[in-house]
């Protein structure tokens, strides 16, 4: 398998799911500038913009040719350049354009709105969202890599660990290992305020600090500047460790979250982490095509309450409303599975399930896994050992 450029005709793939996508939305082309987007269409990264319509092949516009070159790739020097260069192809200008105004700040979204004077503006950052949630043959190969090297990283954790260590040394030891098995390094996540360095690594309290950011759990990070994850808590007995480190090994990201302890744990512990084990297991048997988000999430629910930890689920001071979303190109694509969620599970869906649990002067336990939606069911992508290890 090639893991570093996508076979054509899984390009081809994307840009047909897109062409049609615009179809729905009454827009007559898509003016794509994100690398996210632009990687999604192409294959590639690269500064600029790629045009296209409901019925042509695409044009990609280049600031800097010279870093890449395409025989579909036109040179240009501003975003003025374009429509002219578009007449020249015999290409009509579109009466309804989609921007990804998600993406692009106010003045960049009113200087394109400007030089093309659509009669309507559609949103196009929705319409690949909405694409990127059902992943091509290629990609699903790419995610199940992915997964397997995320696997054996974990299986380094255990003889990373020395007494005496902080959350933050055990952290950064792990990257290292990462970083040997081919990550990346960049964590693309959607949305502001969604900086995270490689994931997190959270051990005792430190996992019940509320973050601004919007993950699963928080922690009060390194620095007043990234108030997410470790932050230097030295790793106690009683204490938990969980991992949840980035499987971005290649363009397209796995979710995983394993948990150690440092001595014997509570009772509480032990009992909560096999009820998020529980909770895989029940999503396991009934996660379908078909399979509503909002009754994974309320089902979620209903079994922590059951178990008489609700107040522990999810955090506790500040307790995240959803309990997985999907993976890709970005950590946090759809399908999220929330309460208020309409979206049902598809072939096609990679998912991260994450129901876990904090306790107070204990820390975080429970797992989480990528699942791939298949015709017949799900097919649980990272393997690791699910119990609480020790250290």
């Amino acid at each position: 398998m090639n893991l570093s450029f996508p076979p054509s005709e899984d390009l081809l793939i994307r840009r047909t799911r897109i062409q049609h996508l615009l179809k729905e939305q009454n827009a007559d082309a898509c003016l794509v500038s994100s690398f996210v987007n632009i990687y999604y269409l192409t294959g590639h990264v690269f500064d600029g913009y790629v045009y296209i319509s409901g019925k042509d092949d695409l044009v990609y516009f280049v600031r800097k040719p010279g870093i890449f070159v395409d025989e579909k790739s036109i040179p240009i020097r501003k975003p003025e350049d374009i429509p002219s260069l578009l007449k020249e192809r015999q290409m009509d200008l579109p009466q309804s354009l989609a921007l990804e105004t998600d993406h692009l700040t106010y003045n960049e979204c009113i200087r394109l709105q400007t030089l093309f004077n659509p009669e309507k503006t559609i949103n196009a950052t929705q319409i690949f969202r909405r694409s990127r949630m059902i992943k091509t043959p290629w990609e699903q190969e790419q995610i199940r890599y992915a997964a397997k090297q995320h696997s054996a990283v974990y299986k380094k954790i255990l003889s990373l660990f020395k007494p005496g260590m902080t959350d933050l040394d055990f952290q950064y030891e792990i990257e290292r290992v990462m970083r040997q098995h081919g990550s990346i390094g960049v964590f693309r996540a959607f949305g502001n305020n969604m900086d995270i360095f490689m994931g997190s690594v959270l051990t005792g309290d430190n996992a019940g600090v509320p973050s601004p950011c919007d993950f699963a759990l928080g922690g009060a990070g390194p620095h007043p500047c990234l108030p997410i994850g470790a932050n230097g808590s030295l790793i106690k007995p009683g204490k938990s460790v969980m991992f949840d480190m980035a499987g971005n090994f290649t363009a397209y990201m796995t979710d995983m979250s394993r948990v150690f302890s440092y001595g014997i744990l509570p009772d509480k512990a032990y009992e909560a982490h096999q009820v998020s084990i529980d909770m895989h297991n029940w999503l396991i048997e009934n996660g379908k095509p078909g399979l509503s988000c909002a009754e994974i999430y309320n089902h979620s629910l209903k079994m922590a309450n059951e178990a008489g930890l609700s107040a522990n689920f999810m955090g506790t001071t500040q307790q995240a409303k959803f309990v997985g979303h999907g993976v890709g190109i970005e950590v946090n694509e759809w399908p999220v599975l929330m309460g208020r969620s309409k979206d049902v599970l598809q072939t096609g869906m990679l998912i991260a399930y994450e129901p876990k649990f904090v306790l107070p002067e204990t820390g975080a336990v429970g797992i989480e896994n990528t699942y791939l939606v298949t015709e017949n069911g799900l097919e649980k992508l990272t393997i690791f050992e699910e119990a609480i290890v020790p250290l």
